[in-house]
């Protein structure tokens, strides 16, 4: 019997959940970094400090103060600040392959495998923050199995407003109980949770590296609560 009975899509947080940001950015920062002879900054510190900007760049966009503008821009205006900080500077055309470090993640070994196992018997589709060719470009590249691409740009709205879930849905032609999100953050999946969605937490203990100290165990008791995308496989019956 499934963990998720009546559940037909499945729809997934991205960052973190489904792709290693962390290591993928630290890997095109290094490359970037000693171009410019900055053996001083330490890649995986600027992967975590242009992601500390992530939030209070959505959050001007949840709060009203700037309308909906997509993750790549937000992302490159987040980079510029950064930069700007260390002192940085460079040209537009090495900027722009900084900033779509963002579209050539890699997936976590038992993503692509547990996909695979999981479309046999679900629609699947991001749920991210992310907009629409930042996840095309890195399921293209990764070989990522999405149904279709949707996200933020697609709902018009960031996680955690219920609209990016409750829209998500509706683009489906589903009610949100059809629906399940599949993420390593109990914020996340609290915010699905409230929305109407159904729950699956997927343990990433190493997202933000080896001293990570969030999201290190399930929070609540969500329809599924998994070490990987294959256990999900296995609860589901797929």
């Amino acid at each position: 019997m499934s963990a998720l009975p009546g559940v037909k899509a499945l729809v997934f947080d991205t960052f973190g959940t489904v792709v290693d940001w962390r290591s993928g950015i630290a890997r095109d920062a290094r490359t970037f970094l000693a171009k410019h002879k900055r053996d001083d900054i330490d890649p995986l510190g600027f992967a975590d400090a242009w992601r500390k900007k992530y939030q209070p760049a959505m959050e001007a966009v949840r709060s009203g103060k700037r309308p909906f503008t997509r993750l790549d821009v937000l992302h490159r205006e987040n980079l510029d600040a950064l930069l700007a900080d260390h002192g940085i500077s460079a040209g537009k055309a090495e900027l722009d392959w900084l900033n779509r470090a963002w579209h050539r993640l890699d997936p976590w070994p038992d993503a692509i495998p547990g996909l695979l196992r999981l479309r046999a018997k679900h629609f699947l589709a991001p749920l991210s923050n992310g907009n629409i060719l930042l996840l095309a470009n890195m399921a293209k590249r990764a070989g990522i199995p999405w149904d279709a691409v949707l996200g933020a740009e697609a709902a018009q709205a960031y996680k955690p407003q219920r609209e990016a879930y409750t829209r998500t849905a509706e683009i489906l032609g589903l009610e949100p109980g059809e629906v399940a999100l599949v993420a390593a953050h109990n914020g996340d999946l609290a915010a699905a949770r409230k929305a109407g969605l159904k729950t699956a937490f997927v343990l990433r203990s190493h997202e933000h590296g080896p001293d990570q100290a969030t999201d290190l165990r399930a929070d609540s008791d969500w329809e599924a609560i998994v070490g990987s995308f294959e256990e999900l496989a296995d609860r589901l019956g797929c």
